[in-house]
């Protein structure tokens, strides 16, 4: 999930944070002795997450309280577990990222946001905890599908015969990675210049094996040859502007967890076999169970497997 989307989920408007930091809240009740609420898979729910996620639910504008706190942090112990299992790690870089984006998002600073999170009884470290469980929990709905619903080079041929033999194709692209790296501590004072550096080049840009020459005369640039990548495997923060760019193009720069990135398309050509086939149905699967809100089901299989023991 990504900060935009977070902005738009919890509605925490500029005007609110304005209200906030102005004093418009009182400060947050003093932290009160913690207690052990719920157990989820040896995972341990205490009172005072509770008492701060109904403060979250509420800067959200969120209904339930309590019961709709504890609720969501059930939900969030059995998404981590999940996360763990599957291996998924989500960069602190990538969440300071999303946290920054968010503020900048809602017309704040980043210390304005983590002000007006501490003065509604929550914390910046909080949001964070909770940012990492949306992006690593998106990551793990991703793969699950991917798993249940595998459609294999054979499948592929089945489809196609049932379509009278015709074979899906797709495109394929060729893909460089442009990074302008920015140390983690000097995000602040150095990404405005790196992103001015980073326009520079791709205005300078004429052809990937040019890219190497003039990164050489470049300070902590890092140029990546990608491979071909076809259309349905394209990272879904690129997809849009890679296919909407044309061939000898770049898309526009963005700030990542890296610093400042761009990709250039070096190449694109139509294919067709069955293992495109099979690529091409497979995503369309995962965009028909998209409509149907897959990570629901996945987070419901999981609460019924689940050991859970309310205090």
């Amino acid at each position: 999930m990504t900060a935009r989307k977070l902005a738009r989920q919890f509605a925490l408007c500029s005007a609110l944070a304005a209200f906030v930091i102005a004093g418009g809240l009182s400060a947050a009740p003093a932290q009160a002795a913690s207690e052990i609420k719920v157990i989820v898979n040896k995972q341990a729910i205490t009172s005072y997450q509770i008492q701060q996620r109904a403060a979250f639910l509420k800067l959200r504008r969120a209904p339930g309280g309590t019961q709709a706190a504890t609720d969501e942090l059930i939900d969030e112990a059995l998404k981590t577990q999940e996360m763990r299992r599957r291996g998924i790690q989500i960069p602190d870089a990538a969440v300071d990222e999303a946290f920054a984006r968010f503020a900048r998002d809602n017309k704040l600073t980043e210390a304005q946001l983590s002000e007006v999170l501490a003065r509604a009884g929550f914390s910046a470290k909080g949001f964070k905890d909770y940012i990492r469980v949306q992006m690593g929990w998106g990551q793990a709905v991703v793969a699950n599908v991917r798993q249940t619903e595998r459609i294999t080079e054979q499948d592929a041929v089945q489809r196609m015969i049932q379509q009278g033999g015709k074979k899906p194709t797709t495109t394929e692209y060729t893909l460089q990675q442009v990074i302008f790296v920015v140390p983690q501590d000097k995000r602040g004072s150095q990404m405005e210049r790196r992103m001015s550096e980073a326009n520079l080049l791709r205005q300078r840009f004429t052809s990937c094996p040019a890219t190497y020459d003039i990164a050489k005369g470049l300070r902590d640039v890092t140029v990546r040859d990608l491979g071909r990548i076809p259309q349905p495997e394209l990272p879904p923060r690129w997809k849009d502007e890679i296919v909407n760019a044309a061939r000898g193009k770049t898309t526009k720069a963005q700030q990542t967890e890296r610093g400042v990135e761009f990709v250039a398309i070096c190449d694109s050509r139509s294919v067709s076999d069955d293992q495109t086939a099979a690529m091409v149905f497979q995503a369309n699967e995962m965009e028909a169970m998209g409509k149907k809100e897959p990570d629901k089901a996945f987070l419901k299989k999981l609460r019924d497997k689940a050991a859970i023991i309310r205090r």
